[in-house]
Order: C-alpha cells, then structure tokens, then sequence
C-alpha cells in the first residue's frame, strides 16, 4: 500500500509542477508532508533525505549575488557590452550569448537570468529591435552556459554532490568542450534564422552610446568587497582538489565573509529576504518526494529495469540515460527528473557497474541541455518568460517549442558523439 501512495503523491505532484498551476515550492513541500500523513516515512527520515549540502550551496550564491548586485555591476556590463558593439544587432546578439553563457556558469543560470533580461528588454526596447531573437537566445545561452560548470545549472549542482570525486575543475574538464561547440552552433544558427529582422538604427544607436553606462555604478567600498569574494569564492571552487574542502564549504565561507564585510552599509535581514527561498524550500520538497521513492523500492527497480534495457552495457546504458534524460527534461523541469534519477545512478553500481562515470556525464548533459526544449523545460525558461510578459513582451509556449525543440535535437546529437568518442570507445574494445 504505502508504495501505491508514495507513487500517486509523487505523480500528482510532478503533474502539479508541470502545469505550474500551483507554486511549485509548495507543491513540492506538500508532497513531502502528505508522504508523511501517509507513514511512508516519518520526519527524522525526511529529513536524512534532503541534501542539504545543495541547499546551503544555492543558498551562499544566492547571498553573494545579492550583495554583488545592489553595486550595479551587472547592469553597468550590459550597457557597457552594447555600447562595445556600437548598438549593432547583430554584434549585439552575439555578446548577450556571450554574457549569458558565462555568468550562467559562474553564478547560475537562474541569477544570471533575473540580473540581466530586464536590462536586455530596456535595450532592445531603445534600438527598437525584436526582443523574442534576443529571448530566446538568452535561454538557450544559459542551459548550454550552464552545463558547463558544477554551479552553472541546479542538476549539476545535484550531481556534483552525490558524486564524491566530481570536483568544479571535473565539470569544466569533461563538459567544457561540448558546451563550447553546442554554444558556437546554436548561436550560429540563431543569428542566420534571425538576421534579416535585426535592422540597425543609426539614430537610435547613437542614443545608446550616450549613455553613461557608470551611473549605474555604485563606486563604494563595497564595490571592491563584493567583487573580491565572488572572485576568491570561485578561485576555491577551481582549487577544491588542492586545498581539500568542498564547494558548499567554500560557498559559504565566501557568503559569510561578504556578509560580514558588508554588514556597515547593508542590512544583513534585507539581504535574507532577497534569497529565493522558493527555490530552496522547492529543492528540499523535491529530496523528499524521491526520498518517499526510494523508501518503498522504486528507485531500486527503475536502476533494475535500466540494467535489464541495457543489458548492463554501459555504452547503452549511457545512451539510454542521455537521450531519456533530454528528452524528458524538455516536457518536464529538468530538476524534478535529476532528483529521481540520482539514486538510480547510484543503485547501477550496485548491479555490476563499477565506473559509472561516463552515465553521470550523459544524465548531466541530457538533463540540462533539454531544458531548451520548451519554456517548462528548465527554471531559468520559466525565469526569462516571466519577465518578458512583466514588459509586455510575452514568449508563446508553441514559438518557442519551434525552435527550442531542434536546438534540443541538435544538441543532443552532439552530446552523443561527443560521449561515444570520449568515454564509451574503450567499452567496444
């Protein structure tokens, strides 16, 4: 009985994420606690399940880039990178690719998207240029920014956690490259798609290039502080093998820090009620709805029944882990079918499969490249579409799919070579 309850909870649940119909925090905490009602678990279990060394990692970004923001550096580069291109659309296109892809894996895709759409909409608004070109581009840029580091998307976040020798320098080193290549030719094809529509204004250019992109920079010692420890904060990830401390310690660290260097010209509580404890509180629901999974035997059958698809091949199983993965992150959010699909991971080593590394990297691919397949398909999607209908320049979940759909597709064909070459040619051996 209690597994019959703790699937149907867990599928209303999902469903109830998916059609967004409901805050999806809340959903997912709801979840949890009727798992509870039900004994299919009780507190001090719920609790074992979440992962809080993920939540505290989400968390300590999330501070840094509060403080970071209230100096106006981030609105300061959009403007500045605009006006590097002198307002050229076509330039313009590529350097917010750029930006996007970057901060998404240094920051996280989701911050990364709050802090620069709205600035992104005020500039295409003053050259009178198509904002969907730019829109879309932006989401793109930053699932595919995002795959690229253990911070860049919350599944790597996820995975980067549940694997002990998976360091920051492991994500760059092994998913660094495709990134680099999907990002080329998505752009690529983005800019031949939408060339013709992009017309340049000169009149309205040099407009732009009279605005002072420094009076949206708050020069203060803060300014130094908060660049300072994001700055350091990233440096440690890239020498966690060296210094030996992980991540979520060195996050942390790097939160508090700035917030005690801070403290004199910002008030510590406003900085706590900026967090996004939605997310958090929707990542500590999701552990606990797959913890009720893994309680009743579910996960320990999904891993049987991969195994028995894959005939315990791992160039199958690495296959089968990608394409389903992207495939289904493009219907679903991509953080709900990491969170299941972890413990499934863990379990195959359990039937045989010593090194499963090369399926960590298909799940890490498949689920954050997928999220470019519709508008629900990832959290940062559903960032960039809000904010886009808050200007009145709403993205239609059919258009998008037009696009985000093949992206998807080519995405993935790359991710497949790329794995097969890589890692799975010494299995055929």
């Amino acid at each position: 009985m209690s597994t019959v309850l703790a699937l149907l909870i867990f599928v209303a649940s999902y469903v109830l994420i998916m059609t967004e119909k409901l805050n999806r925090a809340l959903v997912a905490i709801a979840g949890g606690v009727l798992l509870l009602m039900t004994k299919v678990y009780e507190w001090e279990q719920a609790f074992g399940f979440i992962d809080w060394e993920t939540v505290a990692l989400l968390f300590s970004m999330m501070v840094l880039v509060s403080i970071t923001k209230k100096t106006g550096i981030f609105t300061f580069m959009a403007i500045w990178l605009a006006q590097l291109v002198k307002g050229r659309p076509v330039p313009l296109l590529i350097v917010t690719a750029l930006f996007t892809a970057v901060g998404s894996a240094f920051l996280d895709n989701v911050t990364t998207v709050l802090l620069f759409v709205p600035v992104l909409l005020s500039l295409v608004e003053r050259l009178k240029l198509p904002a969907f070109p730019y829109l879309i581009l932006t989401i793109f840029s930053s699932n595919i920014g995002g795959t690229a580091t253990l911070i860049g998307d919350p599944p790597n976040i996820m995975i980067g956690q549940a694997v002990d020798h998976f360091s920051f320098v492991s994500f760059l080193y092994h998913l660094g490259p495709v990134v680099v290549i999907i990002f080329f030719l998505v752009t690529t094809g983005v800019i031949l798609l939408f060339r013709k529509g992009l017309t340049y204004d000169k009149e309205l250019a040099e407009n732009l290039m009279k605005m002072d992109a420094k009076e949206h920079l708050k020069i203060t010692p803060l300014l130094i502080q908060s660049i300072s420890v994001m700055l350091l904060t990233i440096l440690g990830f890239m020498m966690h093998p060296i210094v030996h401390m992980d991540i979520t310690t060195i996050a942390v660290s790097g939160a508090l820090l700035l917030l005690f260097l801070s403290e004199k010209e910002l008030d510590v509580e406003h900085v706590f009620q900026e967090v996004e404890w939605v997310t958090l509180f929707f990542f500590m629901g999701l552990f606990m709805l797959v913890g009720g999974l893994e309680t009743v035997g579910i996960i320990d059958e999904l891993a049987r029944g991969m195994v028995w698809i894959s005939g315990g091949d791992m160039p199958v199983t690495s296959m089968v882990m990608l394409w389903s993965a992207g495939i289904l992150s493009g219907i679903v959010d991509n953080i709900p079918f990491v969170a299941a699909m972890i413990p499934v991971v863990q379990e195959l080593q359990g039937y045989g499969m010593m090194n499963v590394d090369p399926v960590w990297w298909s799940l890490a691919l498949g689920a954050c490249l997928g999220g470019n397949g519709t508008l629900v398909g990832a959290s940062a999607n559903v960032v960039v579409a809000g904010l886009a209908a808050s200007h009145n320049k709403p993205i239609p979940f059919l258009k998008f799919s037009l696009y985000g759909f093949p992206v998807l597709i080519l995405s993935l064909i790359i991710a497949t070579i790329y794995v097969w070459l890589r890692y799975l040619l010494p299995f055929l051996s």
